[in-house]
Formats: structure tokens, C-alpha cells, sequence
């Protein structure tokens, strides 16, 4: 079992997570907490009737800007429209500002770990983590050794999911380092907000979010090559209009002013880059991909791919193109890998982890999967690889036929999967049929590394609808609502 946090031993932090009642967000010992205090001020003064005209106008807005989410899994008509809650989940600027902290503390190491593992391998060597479980995941891309990505930033876009269970008490769930999405809810989110809500957006001294493309195209360009004359073209690669996240493809592709582009738009010459016009082939500098490394380039990795461009990774590689994120940087998206990442932080930058790791077991060694298998019902079981809520077991949600059915499961694959005690998650106060009620949240922030490390405040708020469920994954009906951020 890997650590979790400093100064605390892992068998009381995880009874105490497991004891705990969830810590509701806008309360505290002594009533409504000052940041919430406004909200609650409206919540009181609007009938039921109104706040529900207010969700059917948001519903209708998000329906006619065309913000939907395709679930592949369920067959029938794969677009979803996304719930959206109208009331906000507040940080203030002392929380914030320790998160943003702690974020950029965070991917500072995911990204040096990065660069060592392609290179030197200092951190295996040094006994930091097995070798096996770098260089044999699905994630590690030999076609990536002794290159050096420019300012050595692989992971310019990360994704990194927080969970809270009390005041001061924030986890890291997950690093999401590949193709992370999400940016675009959290755009629209606020602005849905400012539209059907401006009065009481105009109460509170809200942190801007709508300067995040700027902020993203600022980051992209920062890692154009080295020889790029004047100002980068920037363009951003779709798999195509079936992917579950084209909506937020096109839509940051037409916030940031670039052309969105699918793999049969660029060719390859003499390893440079060009995308077709109408008015001939123009060179690409900076290609900001959404789609995973298997599909890039058929000549490097998946012969089959019809979404990818032959001879990108050849052209990447000799300098004259950047890609955003690095092929890659998936071996640092791995939950397995995830127990080590406060070991990263203090044998690469030398600091103790701001943030805290949940306690976690590997089933791949055979303590943790005897205590794992010994303890299902009290358990949240992942796949090391899994994202969208797939593939997991919820122990104390679960029934004992599921239980017994995960075990072999994890008997046949063991190093499939990770483990960890049940969080009790925040809650905050939503907008549902039976009236206003707590439910469980978290938080993915959005951190860009170029010339350097940015987060925009806030991010996307995503919460459990479901009474007493703690999965908020929209692919397994979560909503989200609009994080604000008040400034001091």
C-alpha cells in the first residue's frame, strides 16, 4: 500500500475516511459559511418554481448550443445532454490559492518524472519505482526515448481530479495527463450562469474563467519549435465528429481562432508538417491532438488507424512539428503509477507533496491483494487503465454476487487494478426533483505547463446526482455545475 499523506499513518487516515460523515460545503459549526452566505440569501428568497424554470432554461440553452456527451456504451442515440445544476460550488481565495499551489507542484514532478523515464531513469534506478511497472505499460512509448519535447513539457494539458472530505482536507483522485476533457463545460458552465443568473453573479467577486483559450493558445505557442519563424500555426487534431468530445474540440478549436483538423487534413513532407487549404498546403508548427497515441501516426503505432497522419511521429521527432500532449505521457496517467507521484515531488523538486495521494493498493503485489480480496465491501476497486467510471467496483454499494464476481476478477488479472478505501466526498447543496439536497462533488482543475504553469481559477464541478452515489462521471449520468472561485 502506497502513502497517502505526510505525517499520518495510512491505517488511521483510512479509518478516519471511512468513519467520517461527508463535510457539506456550505456549512460549517456555526451555520452557513461567509462564501455561501449570498447564495443561501437566494436560495431562501426564490420559490421551488422559480429554480425549476431557471433548470429548464438552462437545459434549453445547453440544448440549442449543442453541448451533449456521447456514452458508447448503451446503445440507441449515443448524444446526452449533460445535467446542469444551477447552484454554484464556491471555493474561497485561501483555498484556491492553496490548491493552485499544490497543482503546480504536482504536475512540475509528473512532468520531470516524464522526462527521466524517457531519459536517464534516475527514479527507477534510485529504487523510487519498479522498472516493470514503467517499461512494460500500456502507456510507456519507446518511440519517445532520449527525446526532449520543447521547455520539456509533456504534459501541457492536465486534468487533475480533487475530491475534499472536510475543511481543509483535499485529495488527489486522479491525474488525467493524456487527452484530458471537460475545459469546455466548465466555459459554459459560467456562462449559462452569467446569462440566467447575472443578478447574482453580480453579488459576488467571481474569479474570470473565460480567458482560458487565450490562456491555452498562449500555452500551445510557447512550445513551438525551436525554428518556427514568426508567429506558430496552431492547429487542433479531432478524431472526427463521433468522438464523444468533438463538441469541446470544435468549440475551444473556434475560442482559440485555429482550424480544426482531422488526420486526412495533414501530410507529411520531408518531415514537415503541412495542413491542405484551399489555397495549397501550409506548415502546421504546433498540433494540439485529442486523440489517443495508438491512432496518431499509422506508420509509428497502429498500422490500422484512419484518424492519424503517416510520418507525424518522423516529423515530430526531428524537431519541426510539437505536439500537445507529448505521445507518451500516458505512462503518467496510469493509476498505477499514481501511489508514486508523491515519492516524484520529493526526489524531483525536493519538496513535501502539498497535495495529498488517497491510499491505495496495488493488486499486482500479493500482500495488497489479499488484503484487497479480504476486504471488497469496504473498497472502491479500479482499473489501472479504466476513465468514465468504467470497469470499478463501489464495496459498500455493492452486492455480494458483485463482490464475489470482482474477486475473480482480480485473481485472473491482479495488476489490472487498484484499490482504495471509500472517500466520504464533499457535498453541496443542488437543485433536484424532491427540492434542494446535499450531493457528492469533485473538482477537476486545468493546469497548462509551457513557458510555465498556469491554472485557471475554479474548474469543472462535477457531482453525483443519485442520491448517496458517489460516481459523478458523466458517462454514468453525473452532472456539473459552475465553480466559482470568489476573489479576496
Amino acid at each position: 500500500m502506497q502513502e497517502a499523506a505526510t505525517g499520518t499513518s495510512e491505517t488511521a487516515l483510512e479509518a478516519g475516511m471511512a468513519a467520517a460523515a461527508p463535510y457539506h460545503e456550505m456549512l460549517g459549526p456555526e451555520g452557513v459559511l461567509a462564501k455561501y452566505r449570498g447564495v443561501q440569501e437566494w436560495l431562501q428568497a426564490t420559490p421551488a418554481a422559480a429554480l425549476a424554470t431557471k433548470m429548464r432554461e438552462a437545459e434549453l440553452l445547453f440544448r440549442r448550443i449543442g453541448i451533449t456527451f456521447a456514452v458508447y456504451k448503451e446503445g440507441g442515440d449515443p448524444e446526452r445532454l449533460i445535467p446542469f445544476d444551477i447552484i454554484p460550488r464556491i471555493l474561497d481565495n485561501a483555498e484556491w490559492s492553496y490548491l493552485e499551489r499544490g497543482l503546480t507542484q504536482r504536475v512540475r514532478a509528473i512532468n520531470a518524472f516524464l522526462h527521466d523515464v524517457y531519459h536517464g531513469r534516475e527514479f527507477i534506478r534510485a529504487g523510487g519505482i519498479d522498472a516493470a511497472l514503467v517499461l512494460h505499460n500500456e502507456g510507456f512509448r519507446p518511440e519517445m526515448q532520449d527525446f526532449t519535447p520543447p521547455r520539456s513539457a509533456y504534459a501541457n494539458v492536465s486534468g487533475i481530479d480533487l475530491v475534499r472530505t472536510g475543511p481543509q482536507e483535499f485529495y488527489v483522485l486522479e491525474d488525467n495527463c493524456r487527452t484530458p476533457s471537460g475545459v469546455s463545460y466548465m466555459l459554459e458552465n459560467r456562462e449559462a450562469m452569467l446569462r440566467l443568473l447575472p443578478d447574482l453573479c453580480a453579488q459576488h467577486r467571481i474569479a474570470p474563467v473565460s480567458h482560458y483559450p487565450e490562456e491555452l493558445l498562449e500555452t500551445l505557442k510557447s512550445v513551438a519549435p525551436v525554428h518556427c519563424e514568426g508567429d506558430p500555426t496552431v492547429v487542433l487534431l479531432t478524431p472526427g465528429a463521433f468522438n464523444s468530445a468533438y463538441y469541446e474540440h470544435s468549440f475551444l478549436a473556434d475560442e482559440m481562432g485555429i482550424e480544426l483538423v482531422e488526420g486526412a487534413d495533414l501530410l507529411v513532407e520531408d518531415n514537415i508538417v503541412y495542413m491542405r487549404t484551399t489555397e495549397g498546403p501550409q506548415r502546421v508548427d504546433v498540433i494540439y491532438r485529442r486523440l489517443d497515441d495508438d491512432f496518431l501516426d499509422p506508420l509509428a503505432f497502429r498500422p490500422d488507424s484512419l484518424v492519424g497522419t503517416p510520418g507525424l511521429i518522423n516529423a515530430y521527432r526531428a524537431g519541426n512539428v510539437a505536439l500537445a500532449n507529448a505521445p507518451g505521457t500516458g505512462v503518467a496517467d496510469d493509476k498505477g503509477i499514481y501511489p508514486y507521484v508523491p515519492a516524484m515531488i520529493r526526489f524531483f523538486l525536493g519538496e513535501e507533496p502539498l497535495l495529498k495521494n488517497v491510499p491505495t493498493y496495488s493488486c499486482g503485489e500479493a500482500a495488497d491483494l489479499a488484503y484487497v480480496l479480504d476486504h471488497l465491501p469496504e473498497l472502491v476497486v479500479k482499473e489501472a487503465r479504466g476513465s468514465g467510471g468504467y470497469g470499478m467496483l463501489i464495496g459498500p454499494k455493492a452486492s455480494t454476487a458483485d463482490c464475489a464476481e470482482f474477486a475473480q476478477r482480480l485473481k485472473a488479472r491482479p495488476a489490472d487494478y487498484i484499490a482504495q478505501p471509500t472517500l466520504a466526498l464533499s457535498t453541496s447543496p443542488t437543485f433536484v426533483e424532491a427540492g434542494i439536497a446535499p450531493r457528492h462533488v469533485d473538482l477537476r482543475p486545468f493546469v497548462l505547463a509551457g513557458r510555465d504553469i498556469r491554472v485557471v481559477p475554479g474548474g469543472l464541478t462535477r457531482v453525483a446526482l443519485t442520491p448517496g452515489s458517489l460516481v459523478v462521471n458523466s458517462s454514468q449520468g453525473g452532472g456539473t455545475k459552475d465553480t466559482w472561485v470568489l476573489e479576496s
